[in-house]
């Protein structure tokens, strides 16, 4: 029986999957135009910031598009297919959960902040408008 729901949801996910990454695609969002110094300013603090995620996890693709939105240049791993970042998801962060966005921060203390909502929380609070962060990630 074990076999029978796990073969029902490997079905599920290869006829869902290509389908949610075709919306994706076909629905990108534009990203925000900032000035030249600003883009920079924002690209040398995202760094420091690591996007762990599986590529047709919609809480995943939901994160994506407001890293799109907000023109971020984040890091992005996919848990699923590379086996150093699902390794490193277990070994930092403590489990094996996407969304999660690896921050460094000023004092290069490591947060690994999971949940889909806390995540665009955080990136709209840091990056959103044409606001010059000062302070470091």
């Amino acid at each position: 029986m074990k076999i029978i729901i796990r073969l029902f949801f490997k079905t599920v996910r290869a006829i869902v999957g290509p389908i949610l990454l075709f919306g994706d695609w076909a629905t990108t969002p534009k990203g925000v135009h900032r000035d030249s110094k600003t883009q920079q300013l924002f690209d040398t603090q995202t760094a420091e910031l690591t996007l762990y995620q599986f590529s047709t996890c919609p809480f995943c693709i939901k994160v994506r598009r407001a890293i799109k939105r907000l023109s971020l240049d984040i890091t992005i791993c996919d848990a699923r297919k590379n086996e150093q970042c699902r390794e490193a998801l277990l070994s930092g962060g403590g489990e094996i959960k996407v969304p999660c966005l690896r921050i460094v921060d000023s004092k290069n203390e490591v947060i690994w902040l999971y949940e889909s909502d806390e995540i665009i929380a955080y990136l709209n609070e840091r990056f959103s408008g044409e606001q010059l962060a000062n302070s470091s990630v």
